[in-house]
């Protein structure tokens, strides 16, 4: 899975505020009574960059289905001087060597389940994962950016030794953005790689969310908008949602 675009995928997130991220994930967890130390459970980790935050502050257990994301994620964490055993397994089959505190599933990990039954299969392996009274935390890109802000729009961007055409094309009857993205990266000979890759995410609404994390045993379900402590108003590009194993 990914393949050569897990190759290229951090220079095509270069702009995006890892720190950010993972400073919302502690004060999420925080609110929800996870403490420093805590063993959380990352799913769909990527190539760690997320991943290699939270472990300063928790006992992190990343997965991820990807060999090639792992590989990336596993040299990094090297890299740091950090010990980090990433684990390969589907995030719809979550499983840990024992109960976990809490389980995060960051970075539009959610919009990439783009059924029911997928969506309800990920929260079920979540709450069997945790400990009772653990915490899960995730995100997803709203409707309203896949719809509205993504769909439809085509973007061509260039960076050092690298560019990459992005189209994005909406369906309605799916609620499904289609990503396809055509990328050039250049060789040490000054000949350029091209990479295809092809990705669907899935729009859930708020109340979908909510509906499925209960359905699947968790409680006292929270929505937070983009990254900030406060429901989410219509424009929301981000949602972030909480819950606790009942």
């Amino acid at each position: 899975m990914y393949g050569d675009f897990a190759l290229v995928y951090d220079r095509l997130m270069a702009d995006v505020d890892y720190d950010a991220w993972a400073l919302h994930y502690q004060a999420l967890l925080a609110q929800r009574g996870v403490p420093r130390g805590a063993v959380v459970l990352e799913a769909a980790c990527g190539t760690g960059n997320l991943s290699l935050r939270l472990a300063r502050t928790y006992q992190l257990l990343p997965s991820d289905l990807s060999d090639a994301m792992l590989s990336i994620a596993a040299g990094k964490a090297r890299a740091a001087g950090q010990r980090l055993v990433f684990i390969r397994q589907d995030m719809q089959s979550l499983r840990a060597h024992r109960p976990v505190d809490a389980l995060v599933c960051g970075c539009d990990g959610v919009n990439y389940l783009l059924t029911p039954a997928a969506l309800s299969r990920f929260l079920r392996s979540a709450h069997a994962a945790l400990k009772p009274g653990g915490a899960l935390a995730f995100d997803v890109s709203s409707p309203d950016k896949l719809r509205r802000v993504l769909g439809g729009n085509t973007q061509v961007l260039r960076g050092e030794g690298i560019c990459y055409i992005w189209e994005n094309a909406w369906d309605e009857a799916r609620q499904q953005l289609q990503l396809s993205l055509s990328i050039f990266d250049r060789q040490p000979g000054g000949q350029y790689l091209r990479i295809e890759e092809e990705q669907l995410q899935r729009a859930w609404t708020r109340q979908e969310l909510e509906d499925a994390m209960r359905a699947a045993g968790f409680a006292d379900v929270r929505c937070f908008g983009n990254f900030s402590m406060d429901p989410p108003d219509k424009q929301a590009q981000r949602l972030h949602f909480t819950a606790i194993k009942a």
